[in-house]
């Protein structure tokens, strides 16, 4: 097998991120606060993902797009996510 070495590194840093959304996740910050950070963490992932894996980094107006529709979602979510917090 023949793996180019942006890909290995781009592996690297999804594994990197995803042992640190684990340790986010048995840290003792309240809830609210720790599923921003994961969220905010799969929004680097998904960024990562459309830029090396789905080689977006040539078509920055499709990767921007891409990453706008991406954030867009992640802020709905986690306001839905929080509306519960705010409400009580």
């Amino acid at each position: 097998m023949n793996f180019s070495r942006p890909l290995l590194i781009a592996w690297g840093t999804l594994i990197g991120l995803s042992l640190l959304a684990a340790l986010v996740t048995l840290s003792p910050l309240p809830r609210w606060a720790g599923a921003g950070l994961v969220l905010l963490l799969a929004l680097f992932k998904a960024r990562l993902i459309l830029a090396r894996y789905l080689d977006l980094q040539g078509a920055p107006g499709w990767l921007a797009g891409a990453t706008l529709a991406f954030t867009l979602w992640a802020l709905l979510a986690y306001a839905l996510y929080l509306l519960p917090f705010i409400v009580t």
